[in-house]
């Protein structure tokens, strides 16, 4: 079993910076892309920021030159490092990893179980 842990939201002022972080652990023979995705009540989750294992991205327009994803692939963890946050970016941020439990072997996605950011106008 695979699980991902998320940490590093909170509450801001408009304009300020979180950088939230996501640590995946247990039966992982290899990550290939992961990703933060976000969520308001009554909403559909949606992507906020996708990166390869090889380090290609890829943004949603709304944070596109103000969040920035990066990985550490020998520690399996994924980063959102948000900058010049807004009002509207108050959302539960969730991780995933698309994930090889064995070689050769169907990949698997999985969740983390989300973080609050909350950005006070």
């Amino acid at each position: 079993q695979v699980q991902l842990v998320e940490s590093g939201g909170g509450l801001v002022q408009a304009g300020g910076s979180l950088r939230l972080s996501c640590a995946a652990s247990g039966s992982i023979f290899s990550i290939n892309a992961m990703g933060w995705y976000r969520q308001t009540p009554g909403k559909q989750r949606e992507l906020v920021a996708i990166i390869t294992r090889g380090g290609s991205t890829n943004y949603a327009d709304s944070v596109r030159g103000r969040f920035t994803v990066s990985r550490d692939n020998a520690k399996n963890t994924v980063l959102l490092q948000m900058n010049s946050l807004k009002p509207e970016d108050t959302a539960v941020y969730y991780c995933n990893a698309n994930t090889y439990i064995v070689p050769g072997a169907r990949s698997t996605l999985y969740w983390g179980q989300g973080t609050q950011v909350t950005v006070s106008s």
